[in-house]
Parts: C-alpha cells; structure tokens; sequence
C-alpha cells in the first residue's frame, strides 16, 4: 500500500487554496507590479502555502515535522511580509529565501526517507527550491525580482500539485467500499459441510480487490514518471534562471584605467593644459582617427584637477583651422570603468551618428571630456552643471594645443541627456570661464534641465531611481554638507551603493536599471527634496544667458526625461527672453531621439554647419513637432 500524506482539513479547503495559489502565481507572471505589490502578493502566496503546508500530517513523524516547522515559518514570513510591503521587503524577502532553502533541504531529507513513488519527484522539487533560495539569498538587492518569477513558478507548481492531491483524495473516498456491520454467523447452514470445531469455508470467494495486471499498476508507473518528469522541468528551469540571472546581474567587467590615467608629479596649475596624449584604435568611425587625452580643469569647489577626454578628427584633415564641436557626453556612469575614453565604443554616445559624419564628410573635430572622477581620481560631480560645463570647456581649451592638428576657437556645443544639462550649462559660462573660445551654438537633446522636476517626478520609476542612486553616491562627496547617506529612505542605501557600481551603457545599462526596480521606495525622501537637497539640485537648472543659438530636441515618448517639464522649461526660458528652438518627435524615446535613424541625426548635422556659416537662426522661440521616422530616401 502506498503511503500518502493527509491534511487535517477539509478536501474543499485545500482545493481553494490550490486555486487561490495559482492564481497569485499567474498574478506574479502576467501582471505589471511595483515592488510593494509584489511583496504583497509574494507574502499572501506563500503565506496560504505555508497554512497548507502546516495542516498536511505527513507519512511519518519526520515527515509531519517537517511540515509543521517548514508551513509556520512560510506562513509567519509570508503574513510579515504582506502587512509590511515598504521598509520591511528587503530583509524579510532574505528570510523568505532561508525559509525556502530550509523546506528544500529537509524535504529533500524526507524525499529520501519516504515512500519510493514519490522519491524522486519530491526530491527534485527540493532541489529547485534549494536553488531558488540561494540565488534570492545571494542577490539581496534583487530578491524581490526573483521572486517575481520564482515564487510564481513554485505557487503555481505547488498549488496544481495541490489540486492533483486534493482530486486524488475525492475519488479515493468515493471508490472506498462503505464498511457495515457484519451479521452474526449462523450456526448452520444448508450449504455448509463443516463438522463442528472445524473451520468455516465461505462457498463464495473473497473480494482481494488487486488491481488489474496492465490496468492499475501502468497507471501507477506513469503517473510516477510523469511526476518526475515535471519536476525534473521544473529544475531545469530553476538552474536556467539562477544562471541567467546570475550573468545578467553581474554586469560587464568594466576596464581599469591604465598608467595613462594616472596624475603625473607635476601638473601645470591652470585648467585647460594638455598634459599628454595617446592613440586611440578601438571604436572608431570609418573615415576619422581618435586621441585620449589627459588635461587639467578644477573640481566644483574650484581646485585644481585633472580629467581624461578623446580627440575625434578626420583621417586626412585640411589645411587651415578645423571646426570644433564641443561635446559633453551622457550618463554613462560614475565610476572610473564607464569614461568612454575606456569604453569598447567611445563615441556611440549621444548623437554619434550625426558626429561621425560631421567629423568623416565635413572635416570637423569633436572633443570630448570624460569629466573629473571617471578613469581619473576623485568623485565624478554628476549631473552637477558648471562642474561638467568646466571639465567640457577645458578639454576644447586642451585639444586646440595638441600639435597634430589645428583647431579653431569657434566651437559648436553639443550634448545629450546628462550632457544636454552640460551643453546648456557650458554655453552659459563659456564667455566667462572661457573667453578663448567662441559659442557658435549649442545643442541640447532630452536634456536634464529641470533635475529637482525630474527628481521629483520619476523618483518611483526604475531609471529615475537608477539616477538617483548616481546622484546619492557622488553628491555625498561633491557636497559633504549634506550628509547625504544618513539621509535616503530606509532600505536605499546599500542597493544605491550596488546600482552606482554598474555603468550605463552597453548590457550594465539595464542591469542598472533592473536594481533601480528593486529599491522598495524612492531613494530621496520628500523631506529631502523640501530642503538643501532640493535646492541644490534647483540650482543645477540652466537658465542662461545663453550667448548662440540654442536647439532643444526632445522625445515625445520619453519615459526620464518627461516631455511636461521639458515643455515647462522651455516656455520659462523663452518668458525670459532666450530664444530656443524647441522640437519635438513623436514615438520617440529617451534613446531613440539620438539614434542613427532618427529624423534628428541629420537635422544636427544641417543644424551645426549652420552655425558654423554663422546663419543667425530665428530670432525668437520656435516650436516644431516631426514625425518619430526619419523620411524614406
């Protein structure tokens, strides 16, 4: 007779638990969640497996311990962590991923101690919850993304086998013969022979009620089988997404900044001094030949540093003075590893496309700063506006004394996103901090130009909070005062810390962005924003003057940079007086503005040699909308 577990509740009720199991799983699958809703539904899922768990007898004593201590911890965890969905989901998701490495284990104890039908099936299934729990375990930050998939993998599994279970039990009770009083036997019967004392032979033959050979014992043998096949999927899977998960969450191992990186004993005490160059191969466009560079600038508060950049020029230039475009990249990282001067494809930022061909068909040279902090020492000063216009204008001050080439002191400025704040910003100061170089025009394309709006704005979105975890780990070093780290909401510093370490370009880009889903609350509390906080990041707003014309282009599907305060910004600069040309793309995103096929790649090239003929573009603000595409040649 093959054992089985029992439940000391009705078959009804473990029925609907199935079903409600399900359910949430198929939830977790399907359904769009934020983070506090997948710890409900995570917490509510395994609290209703636990209680099952918890009621189920067991084979043996093991069997039923195992259960008890295995079903209250899931359904104490579970409870926790649907009634606490904020603060308490990160470290209660790590205790849920112990809870379930601590079933897997001991039921993988009592798969090899039970019954041989249901052996391998269980032990299977305890080897794909040890392996769900310890990658959860291993990846803290992430625990709730995990489970958004593997707890809905293991409720759904769980609640069919549930089901299988429940429907099993049904038809075992209704097969059941139904026990009766036996009648006393009589002492005599005309149909018995028996002599008295000897034993009595029934004439009619017992009911042994075996199974059928070919019938009952195949249906047995491939139900086995089919058990064991199914978990067998079920780990397959599990190890697939802990391996998959594992790669997609490690990153790109980022370069290490060389000996060329590295600041020399001597270093000239003004900004803008080139101090050595080096060849450049890797990542170059067709038609045009590439430089680092390493030069002098100053840090926020004005003291001297030294940042690393790139010269890109034509493979055989003119004669006479080369037009300059003056870019200033966008975000790419914090850390020394994301400098593009570093990167397998230093100059597919922003609007590369357009850049290459200006450089390639028309002759120009494009100079760009890799900012103070990255693949140089010190803090990258991100999104921090006339620290980054200071860094932009110093590698165009550098790269004019490089002897290779001749570089004229008119410059176009360019940049997107990050560097659409560092364009604006740099043409702002330019006249001052630079007055060596002209500003022809400048370009901003989804520039970050009202940041404390787009703080507040995107502060519960992934990438909105994958910038503020860069701005949490730079600022509490540019601005000490603020005490920045002491300050962010609970549970946000340590995934801050871990998002700051990937870069934001190539496959780190939406590893970064998958950690920003996994911060429980937006990374800046309100009371921050409302205070010097908030200030300061009003204070990185460009408002201008601005001494050349100025281009604005921005996505109308853009989900970071939003097209309402782009919007708003624009018409306070234009109430002011400035004099922008606002455009804007329909469809198009954050990326797919400065793509190659973007309708604005050759808009920008048209736009730049405009500049550089010193056409004056319109005299008062000018707003156009174009379609997403770029029209068919």
């Amino acid at each position: 007779m093959t054992r089985t577990q029992r439940t000391v509740w009705p078959v009804w009720a473990e029925m609907s638990t199935a079903a409600l199991a399900v359910a949430l799983g198929t939830t977790l699958f399907l359904v769009s969640l934020s983070v506090q809703q997948i710890a409900i539904v995570t917490g509510t899922g395994a609290a209703i497996i636990g209680l099952a768990i918890a009621c189920r007898t067991g084979e043996t004593h093991l069997h039923a311990w195992v259960n008890r201590a295995t079903g209250i911890a899931l359904l104490v965890v579970g409870v926790l962590m649907a009634v606490w969905p904020d603060s308490g989901a990160p470290w209660l998701a790590k205790v849920l991923a112990l809870t379930v490495i601590f079933h897997g284990v001991m039921t993988f104890v009592s798969a090899v101690r039970g019954s041989r039908d249901h052996r391998v099936a269980t032990a299977l299934i305890s080897l794909t919850s040890i392996c769900m729990g310890v990658v959860a375990f291993s990846w803290p930050v992430l625990t709730i993304a995990l489970f958004k998939l593997g707890i809905g993998a293991w409720l759904v599994f769980t609640g069919i086998r549930m089901l299988i279970e429940a429907v099993r039990t049904l038809r075992t009770t209704a097969s059941s013969p139904v026990v009766t009083a036996a009648a006393p036997a009589p002492t005599h019967s005309p149909r018995s022979s028996q002599h008295p004392g000897e034993p009595v032979h029934n004439s009619e033959p017992a009911d042994t009620s075996e199974p059928a050979i070919g019938s009952a014992k195949p249906q047995r043998r491939f139900a086995s089988w089919a058990r064991s096949i199914a978990a067998a999927i079920a780990l397959l899977l599990a190890v697939s997404a802990a391996y998959g998960s594992a790669q997609l969450f490690a990153g790109t191992p980022l370069p290490t900044p060389d000996s060329f990186y590295a600041t020399p004993a001597e270093v000239p005490s003004q900004p803008g001094q080139l101090i050595r160059t080096e060849p450049l191969t890797v990542g170059v466009p067709a038609g045009t030949q590439a430089w680092k560079m390493l030069y002098t600038t100053s840090h926020p508060d004005g003291s001297p540093a030294i940042s690393s950049g790139t010269i890109l020029a034509p493979e055989s230039p003119t004669d006479g003075e080369l037009p300059l475009l003056t870019v200033s990249h966008g975000t790419t990282g914090v850390i020394d590893g994301c400098a593009p001067s570093l990167s397998s494809t230093p100059f597919a930022d922003g609007a590369g496309t357009a850049m290459a061909e200006l450089v390639a068909s028309h002759g120009w040279v494009a100079v760009t700063s890799d900012y103070t902090g990255m693949g140089t020492a010190g803090t990258a000063a991100y999104l921090v506006g006339e620290a980054e216009a200071r860094n932009v204008l110093d590698a165009s001050l550098a790269a004019r004394q490089f002897e290779e080439l001749t570089v004229s002191h008119e410059t176009v400025v360019w940049g997107h996103s990050q560097g659409g704040q560092g364009s604006l910003w740099t043409g702002q100061i330019a006249a001052d901090y630079a007055p060596e170089l002209q500003v022809l025009g400048i370009g901003a394309f989804a520039p970050a130009a009202d940041l404390y709006g787009l703080a507040d704005a995107d502060k519960n979105t992934a990438p909105g909070k994958t910038v503020s975890a860069y701005i949490a780990s730079t600022w509490n070093d540019v601005f000490p005062s603020l005490e920045l780290s002491q300050h962010l909401t609970p549970g946000s510093a340590n995934p801050a810390q871990r998002i700051s370490q990937f870069c934001f370009n190539g496959s780190d880009a939406l590893s970064a962005i998958i950690m920003g889903t996994q911060v429980p609350n937006q990374i800046f509390p309100d009371s921050l924003l409302d205070g010097q906080f908030g200030d300061l990041l009003k204070a990185q707003t460009p408002t201008g003057p601005f001494p050349a014309p100025v281009l604005v282009a921005q996505g109308l599907a853009d989900p970071l940079v939003l097209p309402h305060l782009q919007q708003h910004w624009v018409d306070d600069r234009c109430d002011a007086g400035e004099v922008i040309d606002y455009r804007t793309f329909e469809g198009l995103s954050h990326v797919d503005l400065v793509a190659a096929d973007s309708p604005l790649t050759q808009q920008l090239v048209t736009w730049t040699l405009e500049r550089w003929a010193n056409d004056p573009g319109p005299t008062s603000c000018v707003s156009q909308q174009y379609a997403g595409t770029a029209p068919s040649s």
